[in-house]
């Protein structure tokens, strides 16, 4: 790709704050970058789009449309907005098309980053109309692998699980609660798979509307713990705690299209997994905690 060789440039959030809008303008305005992928946002499980939905969708809102303004005046010549397959309506047709957004209700328990990303898909949209910016939008399923968001109180599943799993492993405990009924779906996408699509897409799309990333295979959620279980503690026993919301029922997104362009992804869950507890055993001290 032509990417290969060009100098990377990154901004994380102690160098730049993407919801200071003067500062994003700035940093724009200074580095000049020709390209630009937008992969940051305020992420967390359910517990904590449930608890800080306004938080969730002012800063995700502010960070899309800040990046986006200082984009366009900066010449930029083309950007990648990243989604999320949560932003599509709770009860969706399965798979999920990239038609089915704004079809129907969403799901409450993260209903305030789904609108803000929603707004930043539009937002792609609208200056593409307006300013022929070429700016395009693609959805990614839930994702995992080194360096993810391990925090106790709002990962996601995967990363939440194997830091419970281990926990439990070290303290000698014998049972381990999973929030839910085990029973809703979903698909999972290693972190490196994401990022070589990203790349992709941005060689090789370029329209209007969003494109989903993924693999095109879910498992329930009793069917990830079991699998976490076996790679990391496999004498413990599950009890699942019914009283706990399970969010979507079913996510699994249609990638007809990407594959149709040529991108397919190469590490499956187990692999996946495996690579990550491998990474996060080795990282314990440093991870985000």
């Amino acid at each position: 790709m032509r990417w290969q060789g060009t100098n990377a440039l990154t901004a994380d959030r102690h160098e730049l704050d993407l919801r200071d809008a003067a500062a994003v303008t700035q940093w724009f305005q200074a580095q000049r970058p020709g390209r630009v992928i937008h992969a940051a946002g305020k992420v967390g499980g359910i517990l904590a789009n449930s608890r800080e939905p306004a938080s969730f969708l002012h800063e995700n809102l502010t960070m899309g449309t800040n990046i986006l303004r200082a984009a366009w005046e900066s010449g930029v010549e083309k950007l990648l907005m990243l989604g999320s397959s949560c932003i599509y309506p709770r009860e969706c047709p399965q798979p999920i098309r990239e038609e089915y957004l704004n079809t129907g209700p969403l799901e409450p328990t993260n209903q305030g980053y789904a609108i803000a990303k929603i707004a930043c898909v539009m937002a792609c949209d609208a200056y593409r109309a307006q300013y022929g910016c070429s700016f395009i939008s693609a959805m990614p399923t839930n994702l995992y692998g080194p360096n993810d968001n391990f925090h106790p109180g709002d990962p996601h599943v995967i990363p939440g699980m194997m830091r419970r799993f281990h926990e439990a492993k070290q303290q000698g405990e014998r049972t381990v609660v999973i929030w839910g009924s085990g029973e809703p779906r979903r698909e999972f996408t290693y972190v490196d798979d994401l990022a070589e699509a990203c790349l992709f897409l941005m060689e090789h799309y370029d329209e209007p509307g969003s494109i989903n990333v993924g693999i095109g295979e879910e498992v329930s959620i009793q069917e990830l713990v079991e699998l976490l279980r076996e790679i990391v503690y496999p004498e413990c026993e599950l009890q699942f705690d019914r009283s706990k919301p399970d969010g979507t029922p079913r996510k699994l997104l249609d990638v007809t299209r990407i594959h149709g362009l040529g991108w397919i992804h190469r590490i499956g869950l187990r692999d996946g997994i495996e690579q990550t507890y491998e990474w996060f055993v080795e990282n314990r001290d440093s991870v985000r905690q």
